[in-house]
């Protein structure tokens, strides 16, 4: 081997080893925790969705869609008449019917979760095709699934549904709600486009009818529909986007400190990690950050104790969770 070909397999082996240690070094730093500070204190903040008593406060993912048929009355019941455990605020996602209703479904069709494939008689049934009185007549429990593997509703058809298993409007939960309690509420609107625009304009609406302005924090995936809730109705409370998410965790790791204003969303609603574990956004760095500038920090979806556990501990604002019972215990130290 000549002593210019070795050089060159030298510096190349040098360079090649830079770039993983490289590589390491930016994944441990943006996939866990380094920062040991315990949670600011939120005395002064403002924002009504930050839990000012320090408590994090327990939110209903799709209704508690772990314990009864996400996003039906039967599921909102079991949270609020259950008696062992509380819930402070609802999660759920809107779609808009063909007749401007907006009702409860996380989905893009109603398939996994009714008998809509059955009783329209063809797959990808989705709401905005049909009127709210048509997606009524779904049994919206008949996906539902047990930890155990049952399927306790399946089958029910016509008038054997119960009502509480029936497709719900966004009226329909904050009429029952409003009777048991006050409420916070999450909502993400699932429509782009023009949809999207409809959904959010009725969702104002609802929202405003019902005095729930400052109660609900809306957040949706589609910039579009961003940057339509900001132009139209700014005092619409919402989440950051997936881009402004990624500038905030950004400006949090490098400690960047923003003018008063510069973020224009209320909350982050993020995931413990992200890419398979690559960026972890559970740290008491990012809360203490998002606290310093009121924005309130609420995590989905969680459904193990010990992550709910420690992100109540680390100062979050929220836990989103199929299981809110459990969430409760873990939070409330039952």
């Amino acid at each position: 081997m000549s002593k210019g070909l070795k050089r060159f397999l030298i510096v190349l082996g040098i360079v090649l080893g830079s770039l993983i240690l490289l590589a390491l070094a930016a994944y441990l730093i943006l996939s866990h925790d380094y920062s040991g500070a315990p949670p600011v204190s939120v005395a002064d903040c403002t924002n009504p969705h930050i839990a000012s008593d320090g408590v994090t406060r327990v939110s209903a993912h799709r209704s508690g869609g772990g314990i009864a048929p996400e996003n039906t009355l039967m599921a909102f019941k079991n949270c609020v008449e259950d008696g062992s455990f509380e819930v402070d605020l609802f999660e759920f996602d809107v779609h808009i019917t063909s007749d401007g209703e907006l009702i409860l479904l996380h989905d893009d069709t109603l398939d996994r979760t009714s008998d809509a494939v059955e009783h329209f008689g063809h797959e990808y049934v989705h709401p905005s095709e049909y009127t709210y009185e048509e997606l009524h007549e779904l049994n919206m429990g008949e996906g539902f699934v047990t930890d155990s593997g049952e399927t306790p509703y399946k089958g029910l058809r016509g008038e054997d549904i119960p009502e509480d298993l029936r497709i719900m409007r966004v009226q329909d939960v904050f009429d029952y709600l409003s009777g048991h309690g006050d409420y916070d509420y999450i909502i993400e609107i699932k429509d782009s486009g023009d949809l999207g625009r409809a959904s959010c304009d009725r969702l104002y609406e609802l929202l405003g009818e019902y005095g729930l302005l400052d109660d609900a924090v809306i957040g949706t995936f589609h910039a579009e529909i961003t940057e339509y809730m900001d132009s139209t109705y700014p005092d619409m409370l919402r989440s950051a986007s997936v881009g402004e998410v990624a500038g905030f965790f950004a400006d949090s790791l490098l400690g960047i400190d923003r003018d008063d204003g510069h973020y224009q969303f209320d909350a982050l609603q993020i995931p413990v990690t992200y890419y398979d574990g690559l960026i972890y956004l559970g740290s008491t760095r990012l809360i203490n950050a998002a606290h310093e500038h009121n924005i309130a920090v609420q995590y989905w979806t969680i459904n193990d104790a010990d992550t709910v556990a420690e992100l109540s501990a680390k100062g979050a604002d929220a836990i989103m969770t199929d299981y809110p019972d459990m969430a409760y215990a873990v939070i409330h130290g039952e």
